[in-house]
């Protein structure tokens, strides 16, 4: 039997937003949540300039950059309308990047370290820019992955509010091979305890997980633009 090309051509980027938004929104009625309530944000990193302008077609509006270097080269270089987007910072951050972090970004989900968070304060009394941030726990304990452990997290979050920062929430990745659903929940309970509203968490697999357990933003980039290399993550201090 001859399979018809429009029968067999991938879905285009505009058809995985709608189908991603789609589920969100279902994942949110499930768990009692309004629909709308929960911010998708598009893993942008390593896309092209087209893919990125399909998705800004699709009425996309927040985006997720995992380098500054490679951020800057789309959001200044591509001839894209910055003013139109929102920016986060998803990817581990240097404390020597944290002015260019300052400057571009909307907000930076990846505050780890007393280091970081004196460097962010002091690039935003330069730039006169209060940084809106998020601290990154370290759920599992994971030695090569970034993020507060949680017995530290409160200390750290109340260090990065008397530095100045805007702290809006908290941000966790789960280890991959482990049950996601009890990292959200104890991310969850650590923003609680201190007051914070925004949660993001959750990636293209286990997003839906993520929304029944709280998260405000979730970070999706396969399921959206489809599977890509990872670039090599830079060193942190």
């Amino acid at each position: 039997m001859t399979i018809s090309s429009s029968a067999s051509a991938a879905p285009s980027i505009a058809d995985r937003f709608a189908a991603v938004r789609k589920r969100i929104d279902k994942a949110c009625r499930i768990a009692g949540r309004a629909p709308g309530s929960v911010v998708l944000t598009a893993v942008s990193k390593t896309q092209p300039a087209e893919a990125i302008a399909q998705a800004l077609a699709a009425g996309q509006r927040v985006f997720g950059e995992n380098r500054v270097q490679e951020a800057q080269g789309r959001w200044l270089n591509d001839g894209f309308d910055r003013s139109a987007v929102e920016l986060r910072l998803i990817g581990p951050l240097q404390s020597n990047k944290a002015a260019d972090a300052v400057a571009l970004f909307d907000v930076i989900e990846t505050v780890d370290r007393p280091k970081l968070v004196l460097a962010l304060a002091e690039a935003g009394r330069a730039l006169d820019r209060t940084p809106r941030v998020l601290v990154q726990v370290n759920t599992g304990a994971e030695p090569q992955k970034a993020g507060v452990l949680p017995a530290e997290a409160d200390a750290l979050i109340a260090s990065a509010c008397e530095q100045g920062l805007t702290v809006e929430g908290l941000m966790c990745i789960p280890p991959a091979d482990e049950e996601p659903s009890p990292h959200f929940a104890l991310l969850k309970k650590i923003a609680d305890r201190n007051g914070l509203s925004v949660l993001s968490m959750g990636m293209s697999g286990d997003y839906e997980a993520a929304i029944r357990h709280g998260a405000t933003h979730v970070r999706v980039g396969s399921a959206l633009f489809g599977e890509r290399k990872s670039p090599q993550t830079p060193s942190k201090d």
